[in-house]
C-alpha cells in the first residue's frame, strides 16, 4: 500500500481516488469500487470491523492505495502495516460534508426503498456495518452529532498520525500540496473534481428510473 485515505466519505475523496491514479499510486480502492464489485472484499471489510483477524496483505493484494469508506476505518491499522506508506486527510467544511452525505449516499443507503436482495448484497451490508452504525454510531439523522464525529474523527487522525506522513488536503486546493507531500511533479492538467452532489443525484435518479422501468416490464409480462 503507497498512500492511506484516513478522511470520511464525502470529502472529495473520489477527485482524490482519481488523482492518485493519474500521480501512478494506482489502482486505489474507494468504496465505489466495492458497490460495483468485489463482494468478497466488501464481507472482509465488515467481518474485519466486528474483530475478525484479517490478512490484509493478502486481502488488499493489487490495491495500491486507498480512500473512502470503508478503508479509512481502518487508517490506525493500516499505518502500522505499512509503515512508510503516507496518510492524506481529506478535509472540507463540516456543513458542506452533511449536506453533501445527506443528499448522496444516505438517501441511497437509508432512504430510497430496496428490496431484500439489494439490501442483502455485501456492500450494503457493509455500508450500513461501518458507516451508519460503526463510524457514524447510528446518529447520522442528528446533524449537530454528526458533525461532531466528523470533526472528532479529524482531529484524531490529527493526533494519531505522525506529523511526517501526513497531508491534511482540501481538494480546492489542487495538485500542488498533494504532488508536494508525495514527492512527484503536478501534471499540467485541471485537477480532476468528480462525483459532486449533482453528479450523484443524477445517478440516484437514473438508478430509481431504470428500477421502476424493470418493475413496470414486470407487472406488464
Amino acid at each position: 500500500m503507497k498512500v492511506i485515505g484516513a478522511g470520511f466519505g464525502r470529502t472529495g475523496t473520489t477527485s482524490l481516488k482519481v488523482a492518485l491514479q493519474r500521480l501512478g499510486f494506482g489502482p486505489c480502492l474507494h468504496m465505489i469500487d466495492l458497490l460495483s464489485g468485489n463482494p468478497e472484499l466488501a464481507d472482509t471489510f465488515r467481518e474485519a470491523y466486528d474483530g475478525k483477524p484479517t490478512d490484509w496483505e493478502t486481502a488488499l493484494e493489487g490495491w495500491e492505495s486507498c480512500v473512502d469508506w470503508p478503508g479509512c476505518s481502518f487508517y490506525q491499522r493500516f499505518i502500522e502495516l505499512w509503515p512508510n506508506a503516507p496518510v492524506i486527510l481529506n478535509v472540507r467544511d463540516p456543513e458542506g460534508w452533511y449536506k453533501s452525505t445527506y443528499n448522496t449516499i444516505y438517501q441511497a443507503a437509508m432512504v430510497i426503498p430496496q428490496t431484500p436482495e439489494q439490501l442483502a448484497r455485501p456492500a450494503a451490508r457493509m455500508l450500513r456495518r461501518i458507516v451508519w452504525e460503526g463510524d457514524l454510531q447510528g446518529k447520522f439523522e442528528n446533524k449537530q452529532a454528526a458533525i461532531e464525529i466528523f470533526e472528532a474523527w479529524n482531529e484524531k487522525a490529527k493526533a494519531t498520525v505522525p506529523k511526517e506522513r501526513l497531508l491534511v488536503f482540501d481538494v480546492l486546493d489542487g495538485w500542488q500540496p498533494l504532488c508536494d507531500f508525495l514527492g512527484v511533479d503536478a501534471p499540467d492538467e485541471p485537477f480532476p473534481h468528480k462525483n459532486d452532489t449533482q453528479s450523484f443525484l443524477d445517478m440516484i435518479n437514473r438508478g430509481a428510473h431504470e428500477s421502476g422501468e424493470q418493475a413496470k416490464n414486470l407487472r406488464n409480462a
